[in-house]
């Protein structure tokens, strides 16, 4: 059952999730292991997430600019988004966690394309918590693939507004983030859900992603329900 609450809980957590290598580096590691200590986090963060009531929990889990990597990482972080998959899939499921897929899933391959999709469509019915990964993602890229839409579509420019413009968007049906989280202490957001966050509280801990957990998730729910939110309104 969810914790219990007088306290304003997100309904929409996202989260950068940053400083795998830093991570590794720190322990003489190489860069793939702490890329599989953050899956670990992953699975930590989905579960502190439906323990609060959170209703929908976005990760950034590879961004279209992580293609300009080397080939070997790109190949590690590949293996670890299929080994996750195909691991997590069923517990997932069990938990009542619905998965969705936001960014050009495409360019991973007509393989882990199809097995991206087959999960999504597993889990479709489960309601307890939306996880929404965004895979080869960019706010930019996003912006521009829903102004070609509506530009396909014949819609006239007078008739576009921000209701049905964030209707053509890949995050079509999932609320706007009330928090942001990024790990490793870099304070920015890095081409992530651009649109999305226009009004979402901004949280950045130096926590590196591996060490984040249930603790640190509760940490920053605590502060961001000390937020007063004002959506550009004064307050009366």
């Amino acid at each position: 059952m969810p914790e219990v609450s007088a306290r304003p809980v997100p309904q929409h957590v996202a989260i950068i999730m940053d400083g795998n290598g830093r991570w590794a580096a720190g322990r003489g590691l190489p860069r793939a292991a702490g890329h599989r200590e953050g899956a670990k986090a992953v699975r930590r963060t989905v579960e502190a997430a439906i323990a609060k009531g959170v209703r929908y929990l976005t990760l950034f889990a590879f961004s279209s600019e992580n293609w300009r990597r080397s080939p070997g990482e790109v190949a590690d972080l590949t293996f670890l988004l299929k080994h996750y998959l195909r691991s997590e899939l069923n517990e997932m499921h069990a938990q009542g966690v619905c998965l969705k897929i936001i960014g050009e899933r495409e360019r991973f391959g007509p393989n882990l394309t199809a097995e991206l999709t087959a999960a999504e469509t597993k889990t479709a019915n489960n309601s307890k918590l939306t996880l929404v990964m965004a895979l080869s993602y960019g706010g930019r890229a996003d912006i521009v693939a829903a102004a070609r839409k509506a530009i396909a579509s014949g819609m006239a420019a007078a008739a576009l507004t921000e209701e049905n413009f964030a209707a053509l968007l890949d995050t079509r049906g999932i609320p706007d983030p009330d928090l942001l989280i990024r790990t490793s202490g870099e304070v920015r957001i890095s081409n992530f859900l651009l649109w999305q966050t226009a009004y979402s509280e901004l949280l950045f801990t130096d926590v590196l992603w591996p060490d984040f957990g249930a603790a640190t998730f509760a940490a920053a729910l605590d502060e961001y329900a000390t937020r007063e939110r004002r959506f550009g309104a004064r307050p009366a």
